[in-house]
């Protein structure tokens, strides 16, 4: 799988990120000590199926530094 990861808030600002799949997006929620910031990304532009894609995103965030956790849609 291979997406790009852009736009995301600075680790050091927002260090906790939960990744949850719902039925046609996969949605992350950083935190940190100026709130939450939620970004959501439909299925239809990750390809592949959507559980892989789920799963390659809270690989690479953690690779990335974040503290990362699988949310429950």
């Amino acid at each position: 799988m291979a997406m790009r990861l852009m736009g995301l808030p600075n680790v050091d600002a927002y260090p906790e990120v939960t990744v949850t799949r719902h039925e046609s997006y996969i949605s992350l929620v950083f935190r940190g000590k100026d709130g939450a910031q939620t970004m959501n990304v439909p299925l239809k532009y990750v390809g592949g199926d959507a559980e892989s894609a789920e799963l390659w995103l809270l690989a690479d965030l953690k690779r990335l530094r974040y503290s990362v956790r699988r949310g429950m849609p």
